[in-house]
């Protein structure tokens, strides 16, 4: 019976130090899953945003890149994220033309949506 309560005692405390690594934050996925519709309405929501920081000249365009941490992101428009809320833990930022989705928690390139 002490070997169980001991047991679990471990387990509780482990689970907790675990919650305190992520600051009891729910990170998001790498795998954003978009519809047609929820990407041409993100391109036609941010496409044309005045950005107040161009992003580098060389910033990587393919999912899975790591972008410079000296990139500017910005949050996705309330009507962006309301028509497609698994968006809404990810930010954006505009280059060449392209609207690159990244995950601020590892700043990797998770989409990028072309015109």
């Amino acid at each position: 019976m002490n070997l169980r309560l001991a047991a679990g005692a471990v387990a509780l405390i482990l689970a907790g130090g675990a919650a305190a690594q992520t600051g009891g934050l729910i990170e998001p996925s790498t795998a954003l899953q978009l519809t047609p519709q929820q990407r041409a309405t993100i391109y036609r929501a941010v496409a044309g945003a005045d950005l107040r920081t161009p992003p580098p000249p060389n910033l990587p365009l393919t999912v899975g890149a790591q972008i410079p941490p000296v990139t500017e992101l910005y949050a996705l428009p309330d009507t962006v994220t309301a028509e497609a809320p698994s968006a809404k833990f990810y930010r954006y930022t505009v280059a060449q033309n392209r609207v690159v989705i990244v995950d601020p928690t590892n700043l990797k390139v998770v989409d990028v949506i072309r015109p």
